[in-house]
């Protein structure tokens, strides 16, 4: 009777089996992929050793200390490179994110900016038609004034602690002054103006048009008056006191 047939390679593929499963618990590494292990098994075959054992046809393998080494330091080198591009990956979200923040702030602060001059050039319109309705109500009221002096003298007299009964003092004082003529001019002395100030540089305390604008005139005149006088009444009474006639 036949003995059973046993291959002469069936021991060496049964060592190779259990030399193979040696090798994956050798090199596991939880970072380690298939490609790494093709690469370490391909750069450190000389790793292997081979023993031809030509009695019992089976052939040992081992896997040497500098291939174990290897492959771990590729493993944290993959662990590394890893760790690496989530960092890059974060610091360039960041860097996205602060200039997202940057260009929101800038938009905001260039919105404000143009609300801004929007609102100035607003109000410059606003200034300027209210500056220009001044000098047409100022204007108005010189050319009035200069037509009828005493009518404006009378609607300021309230405006420095004056009741109308001050009213006929002031017109006869004013009257003998300069005839109530805003140009009227002292040729001795240079008094000037409606109220005869002098010197006529008096009257730019009010204003710098005291030569030509009557109502300047009248100001400073009532303004010299309630100083030196209290009342137009005063005034008037002190003007006629004297010979030739002063106040």
């Amino acid at each position: 009777m036949s003995q059973p047939y046993q291959g002469r390679h069936r021991a060496r593929h049964r060592r190779q089996v259990s030399k193979s499963s040696s090798l994956v618990r050798a090199v596991r590494r939880p970072a380690v992929t298939s490609s790494l292990l093709l690469a370490v098994v391909a750069t450190t075959a000389a790793g292997y050793q081979a023993a031809d054992n030509r009695q019992t046809g089976a052939a040992a393998f081992t896997v040497s200390t500098e291939a174990i080494d290897q492959a771990n330091e590729l493993a944290d080198a993959q662990i590394e490179d890893s760790a690496r591009l989530a960092a890059d990956r974060n610091d360039t979200n960041a860097s996205i994110a602060a200039v997202q923040e940057k260009d929101r702030l800038a938009a905001v602060a260039a919105k404000k900016a143009i609300e801004k001059a929007r609102k100035d050039a607003a109000e410059k319109v606003a200034r300027d038609k209210a500056r220009k309705a001044l000098e047409a109500k100022k204007k108005a009221l010189i050319a009035g004034a200069q037509k009828d002096p005493r009518a404006a003298a009378r609607a300021l007299l309230g405006d420095y602690g004056f009741d109308d009964s001050q009213w006929s003092c002031l017109d006869n004082l004013w009257n003998g002054e300069s005839g109530w003529r805003h140009t009227a001019e002292n040729s001795s002395s240079g008094a000037y103006g409606i109220p005869q100030s002098l010197p006529a540089s008096k009257m730019a305390s009010v204003g710098p048009d005291y030569r030509t604008n009557p109502v300047t005139q009248i100001k400073w005149g009532l303004q010299y008056i309630k100083s030196s006088y209290g009342t137009p009444c005063g005034a008037w009474n002190f003007w006629q006191s004297n010979s030739p006639h002063w106040y």
